[in-house]
């Protein structure tokens, strides 16, 4: 039990001054004038018959006063004032009493038995003189201010047990600890961490001790002038409690503060089911259970928990995997990652495509060799270049920059031929060379617009292509979706960039005049730009990427994970005469077009795994150094089937097919409407 008579706040009393602390010796009622003429002499007050209300003050200290582990029966504060009390009045009795305080007082374990122990001996040792009253080990003194003390006394006789109770709360010493500690229990960043701060004069510092869990841990605190801090280390899962008291007060009053905290290291309960699955740019639902007071974030969003439950949407699109952490007030954290499979949107059958130029479509001759194909069921959908690689977009679109600049042109009627084509069941694909743009490039660079075209270090036009825009103006991107969206206005089903990247050859050789952060990203940025932009017509987007982009991406700045992540498909061109000698292990992939094509898929389907793009490759129907046919093409054909992917985009810029290349079961791939 503790002694002090302290304060809801844990501190008793009042603060004493400076080094020296006015301390109270007992003075009993009814001492006349040859005791104080005695006292004045000798120091020392001849001993009475003990007064009853001495008594009380023995039996207060007697409950109040802990005794610590080890101390005999015997001998403890209880055992010994009972002894007393059994005959208050023998001299022997209190004799013996004084010896075993006086004992006591110098040898007793703790800090508080000993003060209480000088207390009891001041008030029934005949001898004692008025200023020996000790509050804690040696060297530390507390001197007596003897008119205090029997003013004191005085005011405590006349209150009598009340009284004395009353005075000795009063003088408690007051202990002013800063606890790094509330009601949150301490957790796993805290632990170890930890210092209990005291404030103070010096000497109350000194007095203090210190336990935790009840282990004194006083030889651990260090003392620095007011400032006595204590670092306990880690601490063992579960409740602690830290008590500092310190005595020195009226007849032995022992202030006390009491800190009570728990460390929580245990992480919380997270459940949450998958794989995660949604269908590509619908929101994804992430749902799971924890404990009733975590907080949980789904990919960087707040997830509300209500009864250990929580659900949040997450827009689209969503990342490859989602992490989902549920953090508890201690601190403590436990982490799920979640990979999300995410269906893309697909055509109501797999795409067959041929590659067909503005001016191919206008010629009769090359038409109708594009429509057997589709009447003999080889072919279900066709491409048609909206925009080439010129700069012309011949469907002359309704776009004020391309009719200024001279790049719109008649050479087909797009609404005309997309109701054709849709009449037939057959899919339109509108490709749009993006960046490699000669006709806006001259025209910007004439018209002192240089930011839209890609320069040279020393701030020349890039020449290459004849002309190449730059990805990083909002012009030109604007440029560009607004051809896609006056294509998707027309009726097209999918809008295929290409040519959506820097020029290849050395980083080092151009500049993009306004970039920031890495060409790969902007291209990203405009991908995004488009898909948004086509959003409410409901066209596929789709972009053209280089062979070497899944395993070189930063030769020609396309970071095909990131592209996949804002596109309905990927089309790799992977052109068995484009690669070297022996890329991919391939001694000669040009006339090894099955092992080439198959190899180089393989890649592209892990950089798209998790995203909501699908596959749809450029295969070659065209003869480079090597004689393309029946075989050849097939060979193609196969190695992406082999991979999982039944689509294809064959390109000829002939317009000339292999028609015996391709099996006559190509259904319908979009509705007739």
């Amino acid at each position: 039990m503790s002694r002090a008579l302290a304060s809801p706040s844990g501190e008793g009393g009042v603060r004493g001054r400076g080094r020296r602390a006015c301390a109270s010796h007992h003075s009993l009622p009814g001492a006349g004038a040859q005791r104080r003429a005695r006292f004045a002499r000798t120091g020392t007050y001849p001993l009475p018959l003990v007064d009853e209300r001495v008594l009380d003050e023995l039996r207060v200290i007697a409950m109040t006063t802990e005794t610590p582990a080890g101390v005999l029966e015997r001998d403890t504060i209880p055992a010994r004032v009972a002894e007393l009390l059994a005959d208050p009045d023998d001299r022997g009795a209190r004799a013996s009493f004084a010896a075993w305080a006086g004992r006591t007082a110098k040898r007793a374990p703790t800090a508080e038995m000993r003060s209480a122990a000088r207390v009891m001996l001041t008030l029934v040792q005949e001898d004692a003189p008025a200023a020996a009253v000790y509050a804690v080990d040696p060297p530390v003194r507390i001197d007596v201010n003897v008119r205090a003390l029997l003013a004191a006394l005085v005011v405590a006789g006349g209150l009598g047990t009340a009284g004395v109770m009353a005075a000795r709360a009063v003088t408690t010493p007051k202990l002013d600890v800063a606890a790094p500690v509330g009601t949150t229990p301490v957790g796993p960043v805290e632990d170890g961490r930890l210092a209990f701060t005291a404030i103070g004069p010096a000497t109350l510092l000194r007095r203090e001790r210190w336990t935790l869990d009840g282990r004194d841990v006083t030889r651990l605190v260090e003392r620095h002038g007011r400032h006595a801090v204590l670092r306990p280390g880690r601490l063992d899962e579960g409740g602690h409690e830290l008590v500092v008291s310190a005595g020195g007060g009226f007849l032995g009053a022992t202030g006390r503060r009491s800190i009570s905290f728990t460390v929580d290291l245990t992480p919380p309960y997270l459940d949450v089911p998958g794989p995660l699955r949604t269908s590509a740019w619908q929101p994804l639902r992430v749902s799971g259970r924890t404990d009733d007071d975590a907080q949980v974030t789904v990919a960087g969003v707040r997830a509300p928990v209500s009864d250990g439950r929580f659900s949040v949407l997450l827009a689209a699109p969503q990342p490859r995997v989602v992490s989902i952490v549920a953090r508890d007030p201690a601190g403590n954290v436990t982490q799920e990652q979640q990979p999300v499979s995410i269906a893309p949107r697909r055509p109501p059958e797999p795409i067959r495509a041929v590659h067909v130029t503005a001016d191919a479509w206008a010629n009769a001759t090359l038409r109708r060799g594009v429509l057997a194909l589709i009447a003999q069921h080889r072919i279900n959908a066709v491409e048609l270049d909206l925009k080439d690689e010129g700069g012309i977009a011949g469907w002359n679109p309704p776009v004020p920059l391309a009719r200024r600049i001279g790049a719109a042109q008649p050479i087909y009627d797009l609404a005309a031929t997309v109701r054709k084509l849709h009449a037939l069941g057959v899919r339109v694909i509108g490709r749009l060379v993006c960046f490699r743009d000669p006709i806006l490039a001259h025209a910007a660079w004439k018209a002192g617009r240089r930011d839209e075209v890609v320069q040279t270090p020393s701030g020349g036009a890039y020449a290459g292509y004849g002309g190449f825009t730059n990805p990083a103006s909002p012009a030109v991107r604007a440029y560009n979706v607004a051809l896609a969206v006056a294509a998707a206005r027309d009726g097209v089903d999918d809008v295929l960039y290409d040519y959506v990247r820097r020029p290849d050859g050395p980083r080092a050789t151009m500049r993009f005049p306004g970039l920031h952060g890495s060409v790969s990203d902007t291209i990203v940025g405009f991908l995004r730009q488009t898909r948004l932009a086509l959003e409410p017509y409901g066209t596929f987007l789709g972009a053209s990427v280089f062979g070497v982009a899944a395993t070189r991406p930063g030769e020609v700045a396309q970071d095909v994970p990131q592209m996949a992540r804002q596109v309905d498909y990927v089309a790799p061109m992977v052109y068995p005469s484009h690669w070297n000698r022996g890329e991919y292990g391939v001694p000669d992939p040009n006339a090894q077009p099955y092992l080439i094509v198959a190899r180089a898929l393989a890649d592209f389907q892990r950089d798209v795994a998790g995203t909501p793009a699908r596959l749809v490759p450029w295969l070659q129907d065209f003869s480079l150094g090597v004689a393309y046919g029946p075989r050849q093409v097939r060979a193609e054909i196969a190695a992406a089937r082999h991979d999982g992917i039944d689509e294809f985009l064959l390109w000829d810029p002939a317009v000339t097919y292999t028609a015996a290349a391709l099996d006559p079961d190509a259904r319908p791939a979009a509705p007739a409407r």
